[in-house]
């Protein structure tokens, strides 16, 4: 028995692969084309053409898809997950069935060994994976293999909200503890959501309640659903603050050249590092 399964039977993981499966269900030209501006905007970039793009933790395999549509000259996909990545996979056989520029593996970015083998890439890509992985500190060094120099990298990391965060990292570990715990954390998060769309929206705004989750569309494409089940159930789960994210790469000679930050809450924040040394 794998890392992976290992983990999931001991109810530590979120079968974040399974959430991506029922994704790619709902996966049209809108969504796609809103992954690939979100990678035009935070790269600061038109094209991807003659780059390579490592995907750290590909998960449906929306990322990897925009890169390639943007027309990177080799793009490598990897996840812990087994399931994510056979998302990954069908996203390729969809879209690119006969090209070798795409290559989707299994492999987990606290390997060092696997990581080594890889080489370095000219953009390498993790948003919100490396939080998830019960070592999100040795993740930030270890995702730094494969960078060279000149190399971007762009990851994204939950804000770190103090005691709040340590509140939801509870929730988290609950959910996954079973169908009770997560029957009962979902009907109360939802009717919280609807609730608020009532008050806000139907009182407030005089507009539908249902509107704000309907017509939701993520600035990357995702789904509000699959969003809300991943953002419940994601675990492991860790945070760090966008100073702590900047000192510690900023030592590994990264320089951050963009940054989206959040003014609060507890999304992600968004960093695109160039490296100037080894």
């Amino acid at each position: 028995m794998g890392a992976w399964a290992i983990e999931i039977e001991r109810r530590e993981r979120f079968r974040f692969g399974r959430n991506w499966q029922k994704f790619l269900d709902t996966l049209d030209d809108s969504r796609i084309t809103a992954a690939e501006d979100a990678l035009q905007e935070m790269l600061e970039v038109r094209s991807l053409e003659g780059m390579t793009f490592v995907d750290v933790g590909s998960g449906s395999g929306l990322s990897s898809l925009a890169a390639m549509r943007l027309g990177a000259r080799h793009v490598y996909s990897f996840d812990f997950d087994p399931e994510s990545v056979a998302c990954t996979r069908e996203l390729r056989r969809r879209h690119f069935p006969n090209s070798t520029r795409w290559v989707a593996e299994e492999g987990s970015v606290l390997d060092e060994e696997f990581l080594k083998g890889l080489g370095t890439f000219d953009i390498v890509y993790s948003w919100g994976v490396l939080h998830h992985t019960g070592q999100m500190w040795r993740a930030i060094d270890n995702i730094s293999i494969l960078a060279g120099v000149g190399s971007r990298l762009f990851v994204a990391i939950y804000n770190d909200e103090g005691a709040i965060s340590q509140a939801w990292w509870r929730v988290k570990r609950s959910y996954n503890r079973g169908i009770v715990q997560r029957s009962i954390i979902s009907f109360v998060f939802f009717s919280w959501l609807l609730l608020r769309g009532v008050l806000v929206d139907v009182l407030v705004r005089r507009t539908s309640p249902l509107a704000r989750y309907t017509k939701h569309r993520s600035p990357r494409g995702m789904s509000f659903i699959r969003d809300v089940v991943d953002w419940l159930g994601g675990f492991p789960y860790e945070v760090a603050a966008p100073a702590a994210v900047f000192e510690h790469l900023r030592d590994k000679g990264f320089v951050l050249t963009k940054m989206n930050t959040l003014p609060r809450g507890h999304g992600n924040n968004e960093f695109v590092f160039t490296r100037r040394t080894e």
